[in-house]
């Protein structure tokens, strides 16, 4: 895949919005009771959401599919899905669609865009914490209940909540200089590699589930104490680790409303 020959834009018309539907159904393997619907996607871009499609070709590559919220009397956007098709991983594709959702975002006066991520996925934590310089303070159980998709392995669906606070000088930063600003690192919780191996398989599911449940207490004590997710590490080996400090800034629309 070059880069060059993907083009990220708006979606537009019924046609792309299927196209999203099928897309993440492809990389999610949800059943269909748990699909967000076509007509979502359409609300979504009829009430001041986002739906952006990355297009190779005529082909729909990626998508991201963000809703508006509000929260003490502040608008902000909660980005609720972020798909890129196997094939085309790894190329900073979804880095791409998350930069043009800020890019909307600033054009309307939005300065926050959040997002949930399951702590686990260490690729997907890295995207955020180091490539797109959100951060995390809030952590939520079993949000989604036991889900259908593959991926989550019959665990709780714990979610890890990613504030990207987007005119921060954490964030301008990283995008005047490609590294996030130096912080004090005060405790971290770290995620084996082969967490995707022991969630694929029933023998040694409970494996990943003691992660999590570990884990899980570990973040819940740290940001009971005021620190924040503001680093992420991986190591030769595929191992991750969360970085947690004291975030020197003070964006907060209510985060514990």
């Amino acid at each position: 895949m070059s880069a060059d020959s993907i083009v990220i834009r708006n979606c537009h018309g019924l046609e792309e919005l299927r196209a999203c539907v099928a897309l993440q159904k492809e990389v999610w393997n949800f059943t269909d009771a748990e699909l967000v619907p076509l007509r979502m996607f359409v609300v979504a871009e009829k009430v001041g959401g986002q739906v952006m499609g990355a297009f190779e070709g005529k082909d729909m590559v990626g998508f991201a599919l963000s809703v508006p919220g509000t929260r003490s009397g502040h608008v902000y956007l909660h980005s609720h899905m972020l798909a890129v098709r196997k094939d085309h991983r790894n190329g900073g594709l979804g880095r791409r669609l998350k930069l043009l959702q800020r890019e909307d975002a600033l054009a309307r006066g939005i300065e926050l865009i959040e997002w949930t991520f399951d702590p686990l996925e260490i690729k997907n934590a890295y995207l955020n914490i180091e490539k797109l310089s959100a951060i995390a303070r809030r952590y939520n159980i079993n949000q989604y209940g036991i889900t259908s998709s593959p991926l989550q392995g019959g665990l709780p669906s714990d979610r890890l909540i990613a504030e990207w606070w987007l005119k921060s000088k954490r964030v301008e930063t990283l995008l005047a200089t490609g590294k996030n600003p130096p912080f004090q690192s005060e405790t971290s919780v770290s995620v084996p590699a082969q967490i995707y191996d022991w969630k694929a398989t029933a023998a040694t599911r409970a494996q990943a589930q003691q992660v999590q449940e570990r884990n899980r207490e570990q973040f819940l004590r740290a940001f009971s104490h005021g620190l924040a997710v503001l680093g992420y590490e991986r190591d030769a080996e595929g191992n991750g680790k969360f970085v947690l400090g004291k975030w020197d800034e003070r964006w907060s629309y209510a985060s514990e409303g």
